[in-house]
C-alpha cells in the first residue's frame, strides 16, 4: 500500500487545509493498492480456474480412452474364442481328447487361449485401475475449479465495490485539487511510501500502466500553440513516478498547468508532471528514479483525467523537445 503522511508529520509544516487534503490524497493511494492488489488476485485465480478445468478436461479424454480399451480388449476377447471355437469345429472339449489324431492341437489351442483370456484379464484390471485413478483425480480437478471460481465470484464482487469507492474517492481529491489551483495555492507535500523495489534502472516510465494520448507537437483547441509533450490516460489518483534522478526545481499550483512538478536531472535536461491532483515533493527536494513524486488528475487546462509529461532543456516552457524519442534514446519504450 501506498498510505500517505503529512508533511507536518515528518517536521514539516503545511498549510490551512492540507489535513483535509492528505486524508483524501491517502484514500485514494490506499484505495487504489487494495483494488490493484485484488485484481492480481483474480487474475491469478482466473488462470488457476482455467488450469483446473484444463485438467478435468484431459483427464475426461483419458477416461474416455480407458473404456474404450476395456471395451476393445472385451471384443478382442470375444472374437479370440470364436476362432479357437471354429478351429475345434464346434466339438466340445471333451470330444476332442477322445480324438488322438486331434488331442495335441485342441490341447494347443484350449491352453493359447487360456493365456490370452488371462492378458485380456490382467490389461482389464490394469485399465479398471488407471479408470478409478483418472476417476479420483476429475474429481478433485473438478471439485478444484469450482472452489476457484466461487473464490473468483468473491474477488469481483470485491473488485467492483472498491472501484466504486475509488471512483469516489479519486473525485474527492479531484475537487480539492481544482480549489488548490485555482486558489494558486499549494497545499503541504503529501508522502507517499515507496513501492518496495531494491534496484531501478536508471529511467524509466512517470507511470506504470497507461494509454498514451496527445503526442507531442499534435494540434488541438486546448492549447494556444502545439502540444509541447506526451500525454498519458490514466485515472485520477495514478501514482505518479520520476522518469530519473535528480532535484524538484519547481512546484506550482494554478495556470494552463494545474498542479506542477519539474526535476532536474543530469545532463541538464528537465521534466515536466502536469494537471496533477497531489504532490509528494517540494521544492528542493531530491529524487531518485522510480520515487513517488505525485498523483495524477485533471487539474488546470485538462481535457479530462491524465499525466501531462514534458522534457525540456531549460525549467521553463517553451524548451521541450518531444519526450518519447527522448526517453527511448535512455532506454524507455513508451
Amino acid at each position: 500500500m501506498f498510505p500517505a503522511r503529512s508533511a507536518a508529520a515528518e517536521g514539516g509544516s503545511g498549510a490551512a487545509g492540507d489535513g483535509a487534503n492528505i486524508r483524501a490524497s491517502a484514500r485514494v493511494a490506499q484505495l487504489y493498492e487494495q483494488a490493484a492488489t485484488v485484481t492480481r488476485q483474480y487474475d491469478t485465480g482466473r488462470r488457476e480456474a482455467e488450469e483446473q478445468r484444463a485438467i478435468a478436461g484431459r483427464d475426461e479424454e483419458l477416461l474416455a480412452r480407458e473404456h474404450g480399451l476395456i471395451a476393445a480388449l472385451h471384443t478382442d476377447l470375444g472374437r479370440i474364442a470364436r476362432v479357437q471355437y471354429g478351429q475345434s469345429g464346434g466339438l466340445p472339449y471333451t470330444a476332442h481328447t477322445l480324438l488322438p489324431d486331434s488331442a495335441q492341437q485342441v490341447i494347443a489351442s484350449q491352453t493359447t487361449l487360456a493365456r490370452l483370456d488371462l492378458t485380456v484379464g490382467n490389461a482389464v484390471i490394469r485399465s479398471r485401475l488407471a479408470e478409478a485413478r483418472l476417476a479420483v483425480e476429475r474429481a478433485r480437478a473438478s471439485a478444484r475449479w469450482r472452489t476457484l471460481q466461487k473464490r473468483n465470484g468473491e474477488l469481483a464482487a470485491m473488485q467492483r465495490r472498491l472501484q466504486a469507492k475509488l471512483e469516489e474517492a479519486r473525485w474527492a481529491l479531484q475537487r480539492q485539487a481544482d480549489a488548490s489551483a485555482s486558489a494558486r495555492t499549494c497545499r503541504g507535500a503529501v508522502h507517499l511510501d515507496q513501492p518496495r523495489r531494491k534496484t531501478w534502472p536508471s529511467w524509466i516510465s512517470p507511470v506504470e500502466a497507461y494509454r498514451l494520448s496527445a503526442g507531442f507537437g499534435s494540434g488541438g483547441d486546448h492549447w494556444a500553440h502545439r502540444h509541447t509533450g506526451q500525454d498519458f490516460a490514466v485515472p485520477i489518483g495514478t501514482p505518479v513516478r520520476a522518469v530519473g534522478s535528480g532535484r524538484v526545481v519547481r512546484v506550482t499550483c494554478g495556470g494552463a498547468f494545474g498542479i506542477e512538478v519539474v526535476i532536474r536531472h543530469s545532463g541538464g535536461y528537465c521534466t515536466q508532471y502536469a494537471h496533477l491532483a497531489a504532490v509528494a515533493v517540494g521544492p528542493g527536494d531530491r529524487v531518485a528514479t522510480g520515487q513517488l513524486i505525485a498523483q495524477s488528475g485533471t487539474t488546470g487546462n485538462s481535457t479530462g483525467p491524465h499525466l501531462h509529461f514534458e522534457v525540456r532543456s531549460t525549467p521553463e516552457w517553451g524548451s521541450g523537445v518531444d519526450p518519447v524519442p527522448w526517453l527511448a534514446a535512455h532506454g524507455v519504450h513508451l
